[in-house]
């Protein structure tokens, strides 16, 4: 019989968990979950009301600068451990009766937890899963679907510079007949960009894809071949394949061109100039991926977000202005990758004078 739990019940118990996992103490983080568990509070209850929010948690930490990149790092090590000991709780074995899933990350994508939290509900939920973890190639998951017969794979992806590989994947899995539910938050939070590269479905969270795959997703027809969209019809300008080829060589650029535009780089450390460089290389990607989607919020939303992060670590966000200026200088025959650039621009000045007058902001 399976518990009720009241929304304060939740709120306790993911306190409690967020205080084990940022505390480094697994055997509390898993005491609290098998317990619940014990009480009666069902398994899917816990991995997507408990340990999914925490984890959201944990990532809003770092990102205002409140838990280190090695802290962020123990405590998704701790949560992942966590499900582990509860995916072999009796709670949490279901005898399978439905299709088998594949479910995998795309090449290059470290954030697993997420595909991780979805394999265990379809499982719960009766179904045979296959669960390849992170980044596994294209080459990899296509012979896996052969030698497995699945009835869909399930595609995760967090981070958006992920898209192109994503639409690789995408097409090589429909290519040998097999479905693709797209999910994670790289896809947008609306799967406009899972619409974009052909994902046969998209859900918002794994519940959401769980009832999508109970639904039925329809194979490919592989007779009639991948019908043409023209949603990609602006990678013909060769903007991006020109963009992508040139990152080095841009990075170089617009770093020689902070250094002399932005005195107080003479005073950087190693670490801060590995760094500053490690910040342009990801401005340099994101234009990259936004001209393959042709999205102007794709770039403008993560110069707002790395606005925010520089921000939250007392680095000022104005900081990054020459880093844009130098690139569209060095991009000005580039009309998409222009017309990106100024905006994301306009939307950084707005973002620095809200900043500026915000109480406590410095004089």
């Amino acid at each position: 019989m399976t518990t009720t739990v009241d929304t304060t019940g939740l709120d306790t118990l993911r306190g409690d968990l967020w205080a084990a996992v940022t505390g480094r103490d697994e055997y509390r983080a898993a005491d609290l979950v098998l317990t619940a568990l014990d009480t009666g509070i069902s398994a899917e209850t816990v991995l997507l009301d408990v340990i999914a929010p925490v984890q959201a948690r944990v990532g809003r930490a770092w990102q205002a600068d409140r838990l280190t990149v090695a802290q962020e790092h123990a405590a998704t090590a701790i949560a992942e451990r966590v499900i582990a000991a509860l995916a072999h709780h009796p709670a949490h074995r279901p005898a399978p009766y439905g299709g088998r899933i594949t479910v995998a990350c795309v090449d290059q994508e470290w954030h697993a937890l997420p595909a991780r939290l979805l394999a265990e509900v379809l499982t719960l939920r009766g179904w045979r899963v296959d669960f390849l973890g992170a980044q596994v190639p294209t080459p990899h998951l296509v012979t896996h679907l052969h030698n497995t017969g699945a009835d869909a794979v399930a595609l995760s992806s967090s981070l958006a510079t992920r898209l192109p590989t994503a639409h690789s994947a995408i097409t090589a899995c429909q290519a040998v007949g097999v479905p693709v539910l797209a999910g994670g938050a790289a896809f947008g939070p609306d799967g406009r960009y899972a619409r974009l590269l052909g994902a046969d479905a998209w859900a918002p969270d794994a519940r959401a894809a769980a009832r999508r795959l109970a639904d039925g997703i329809p194979s490919p027809d592989l007779a009639a071949g991948r019908p043409e969209s023209d949603g990609l019809a602006h990678l013909t300008d060769q903007e991006y394949t020109l963009v992508v080829r040139a990152r080095a060589r841009l990075v170089r650029v617009v770093l020689a061109q902070l250094e002399r535009d932005f005195p107080a780089m003479a005073d950087y450390s190693a670490p801060q100039r590995e760094r500053t460089a490690e910040d342009v290389a990801h401005i340099v990607e994101f234009l990259g991926v936004a001209l393959y989607t042709d999205s102007d919020d794709l770039f403008t939303g993560f110069i707002r977000w790395t606005a925010a992060v520089l921000t939250a670590r007392r680095v000022p966000a104005r900081s990054l202005r020459p880093a844009l200026d130098a690139l569209a200088t060095e991009l000005k025959d580039f009309p998409r990758a222009t017309r990106m650039l100024d905006r994301a621009r306009r939307h950084l000045d707005e973002a620095v004078a809200a900043t500026d007058q915000s109480p406590g902001a410095p004089a």
